[in-house]
């Protein structure tokens, strides 16, 4: 990798120009919001038993505390992505570091559940200020192709990164801390990113915005809350009224939505960068990865506790090689698009994530290696796809919108990571409550059936209520019928990755290598009316 320029450019003048020392620093500074969102998702789950004893919040309170910052973010994104095309987005992510670094610590310092709710929910619309900021800055830094994926590539092992690293140094600070340490761990990166981001980010944001649109950031707003609420409400307690009436609030707000951005002189999102198939090839593809990586995610953070009975320690120990593999994934990704288009790459990653799903789907209540080994190959697949995918559609998309695109992007990781917790997880609890209902001496009281109906972890802990004779066996019962829920989801995931590999060599066929066209879509595949394209402003 060269980090300094090269002749390429001078030599070449339609040849763009070659990032340099300057922005391969920058991107290390960029890398830190990225560690932080991950390692805060991962450490808040680890606090829970910690701050419920200290601030008793209600059940209600406490799954508002765990939900509320990841449906503010997913909210808020398309607006702040918007808005740092509009007033520059090394200022948006200044402002929201600062925002973000002030309500961690307000967030540490709660005495009640409301005022952590509310602190959550305030750096949730800091957090939205930080991930289309980052990558939309990626976008405008490295214009050269090869080293843009190369970026990227390092830029999503930041998340990896920050998964592996969230248990373990979230574990320590809660061994030898309170319960308010882990949300400590964003003040320093954040006073880290205020004091170099002046000096290393230069200034980018579109030369001609136009007028911002209140309206369509409420409904914007609106539609993404309302869904994921509904989705995650499906996951929580199964249909219910409240759930159906949240997602039809959202689907039609969303359509309104639509509707008003195609008579908007200047609209939040640009419709027309869907009209560029690369682009909306590139977002279904990742929504789609997403939405199977999150659902067997969830049963395998499950299996490993509570089937095989591993602590959290254990458990977050055994999932640091699939971190270690998703960062090989991304990392190696730009150098086989050098040669081979994406379209082939990621149609070869999908045959990792197959593999992956396929030993899954073999398991049995005492396979730690199987599960270890499938997860650490598919989590190579999802490195390259993610990398490849996020690449393509920033690329795709006119520079002076870079921001929007990102905004789109991570808007779609969200729904995405929510439809399969949602789907995948209501499809897996069924099949585990049938397998139960099915197979439960009639010996054990019908309220102890029950309550092992709803969870594994109600399983165990209603089965250590009983005789030992009865106990063992509704454990065991219990234990298998969700590694049967693990085996059916796997094959599912298994089924959509080989669709997904199939969508990827057809919709993605005129994206080239890098080096038959340095990885840009064919002119045929922009629409007309998106030019002209004026040149995003740039300054220090």
């Amino acid at each position: 990798m060269t980090l300094t320029g090269t002749n390429e450019s001078r030599m070449n003048p339609n040849s763009p120009a070659r990032a340099g020392r300057r922005e391969w620093i920058a991107l290390a500074v960029l890398m830190l919001p990225t560690l932080l969102i991950a390692m805060d998702l991962t450490v808040l789950h680890l606090a829970v038993p910690h701050l419920s004893e200290a601030l008793q919040p209600t059940s209600t309170q406490l799954l508002w505390i765990i939900d509320i910052y990841g449906f503010i973010i997913a909210g808020s994104l398309v607006t702040m992505g918007t808005l740092g095309d509009r007033i520059g987005r090394r200022k948006l992510l200044m402002i929201g570091a600062a925002a973000f670094g002030v309500t961690s610590i307000l967030a540490a310092l709660s005495t009640s559940a409301p005022m952590l709710i509310v602190c959550r929910a305030l750096m949730g619309i800091a957090g939205a200020t930080l991930m289309p900021s980052t990558m939309s800055l990626i976008r405008n830094m490295f214009l050269d192709n090869r080293q843009r994926t190369v970026a990227i590539g390092i830029w999503v092992s930041g998340f990896s990164a920050g998964s592996a690293i969230g248990p373990l140094v979230g574990g320590f600070l809660l061994e030898h801390f309170s319960w308010g340490s882990v949300f400590l761990l964003g003040v320093p990166v954040m006073i880290l990113l205020l004091i170099v981001g002046p000096f290393l980010l230069k200034e980018f944001r579109d030369p001609n915005p136009g007028s911002f649109d209140l309206l369509s950031a409420a409904m914007s707003l609106i539609t993404v809350l309302t869904i994921i609420f509904g989705l995650k409400q499906i996951a929580q307690e199964g249909v219910t009224l409240l759930s159906v009436v949240s997602i039809i609030v959202g689907v039609v707000t969303g359509v309104l939505f639509v509707q008003r951005q195609r008579t908007l002189a200047d609209p939040l999102i640009d419709l027309r960068l869907f009209r560029i198939p690369a682009f909306s090839a590139s977002l279904a593809i990742n929504t789609s990865a997403i939405f199977v990586g999150f659902g067997s995610f969830l049963f395998i953070a499950q299996y490993l506790q509570l089937v095989l009975g591993l602590s959290p320690l254990e458990a977050g120990l055994w999932s640091v090689p699939g971190a270690i593999a998703n960062i090989v994934g991304s990392n190696i990704a730009p150098i086989l698009v050098r040669r081979i288009r994406p379209a082939v790459v990621i149609a070869l990653a999908m045959v990792f994530v197959a593999i992956g799903f396929a030993m899954m789907s073999q398991a049995g209540t005492n396979s730690l290696a199987l599960v270890v080994i499938g997860n650490t190959i598919l989590s190579v697949g999802f490195g390259f796809i993610f990398t490849l995918t996020s690449d393509m559609i920033i690329s795709t998309a006119p520079p002076e919108r870079a921001g929007a695109a990102s905004a789109i992007s991570e808007t779609s990781n969200e729904l995405g990571g929510s439809l399969g917790i949602a789907i995948l997880g209501s499809f897996g609890l069924a099949i585990y409550r049938s397998q139960i209902a099915s197979s439960v001496p009639s010996t054990i009281p019908a309220d102890v059936v029950k309550a092992a109906q709803e969870t594994l972890g109600g399983a165990l802990a209603a089965a250590a209520k009983l005789p030992a004779d009865l106990g063992a066996t509704l454990t065991t019962i219990a234990r298998e019928s969700f590694t049967h829920a693990l085996q059916v989801a796997s094959t599912v995931g298994l089924v959509v990755v080989i669709a997904l590999a199939i969508l990827a060599l057809v919709a993605l066929r005129n994206v080239s290598s890098h080096a038959e066209g340095d990885a840009e879509v064919e002119k045929t595949e922009r629409p007309p009316t998106v030019s002209p394209q004026p040149k995003a402003q740039v300054g220090d």
